[in-house]
């Protein structure tokens, strides 16, 4: 017996009324919707149907059989349709967002990839500084750096970013490598209008261990505070992909490292996970795998 077809056949007899009405939805003979039914009833041990010459209706057990087959035969029905979006192709719309210069450097990259590979896909990227409410400006999937305050947002997690402290070498020659978070206190330090811009943020043997900054220049910006802190100006402290080119080109070094506070998470946030149509699907699972990598 095939019990999918079995139950299929069950839930036609309820829902049309009669065997033969269901042997017609069904596009089948009546005598193979009765050898259907007979052996569905012989594997389960019960009667599901009380059936007359006049009528028939349903037993107690065929009432709370049926509620459970529709269930099942519903969740079958839904694991086809993924299986079949899965294999189709991705098309349609969407509008994502992410902070400008991480987007610049890593979203970007990955979108330009996943274009490549789904070329009936259309993508409004766009790069804002700012947390927007994805919902009011009719943005489908943001890409978030840092904690989640937003708890009606799903979020998916798909890396982490280090947060450094960083000098220049001439700075470095002038004042000496700071061996503990506490020395900047008496640094010149470059700080940010956001996130911890005038207390640092560090852990000392497994604690938070917060220091008071200050210095000669601050900013609503990064990238003004790099430059200064490329030019030997003071300290910065921001997030690792925020300064890579300048590392890499050994302007800036990193200090303090063994006192780095925990990594910022990386964050796809979008507004809700029930019939999440395919496009959506199929580039939030592109850019876990694309930017899981991160740290």
């Amino acid at each position: 017996m095939d019990k999918l077809k079995a139950l299929q056949n069950f839930i036609a007899i309820a829902d049309h009324g009669s065997l033969t009405a269901a042997a017609a939805a069904q596009d089948l003979s009546l005598p193979a919707v009765v050898r259907s039914l007979a052996a569905l009833e012989a594997s389960l041990g019960v009667r599901l149907l009380q059936r007359t010459t006049r009528r028939q209706s349903l037993t107690e057990d065929g009432r709370q059989y049926l509620e459970r087959a529709r269930r099942i035969v519903a969740d079958v029905d839904e694991a086809d349709r993924l299986l079949g979006e899965q294999r189709a192709d991705a098309s349609g719309s969407l509008n994502v967002t992410a902070p400008v210069l991480f987007g610049q450097y890593h979203v970007a990259p990955a979108v330009t990839r996943y274009l490549q590979q789904h070329p009936r896909m259309r993508i409004d990227l766009v790069l804002l500084d700012r947390v927007v409410n994805l919902v009011e400006e009719g943005l489908d999937v943001g890409v978030r750096i840092g904690p989640l305050h937003d708890s009606s947002l799903i979020a998916q997690p798909v890396g982490a970013i280090r947060r450094v402290v960083l000098a220049s070498p001439a700075l470095l020659r002038r004042r000496g490598t700071p061996r503990h978070p506490r020395e900047l206190a008496d640094a010149p330090c470059l700080r940010f209008n956001g996130s911890d811009g005038s207390h640092w943020s560090f852990r000392d043997q497994g604690r938070r261990l917060s220091v008071a900054v200050s210095g000669p220049l601050d900013s609503n910006l990064n990238a003004p505070l790099l430059d200064a802190c490329a030019a030997g100006l003071g300290f910065a402290h921001c997030l690792l992909y925020q300064a890579a080119a300048l590392v890499k080109a050994r302007r800036l070094r990193i200090v303090l490292a063994d006192y780095e506070a925990e990594p910022w998470p990386v964050s796809l946030v979008y507004p809700s996970a029930r019939w999440m149509p395919l496009r959506t699907r199929s580039f939030i699972d592109w850019m876990k795998r694309d930017l899981g990598a991160l740290r």
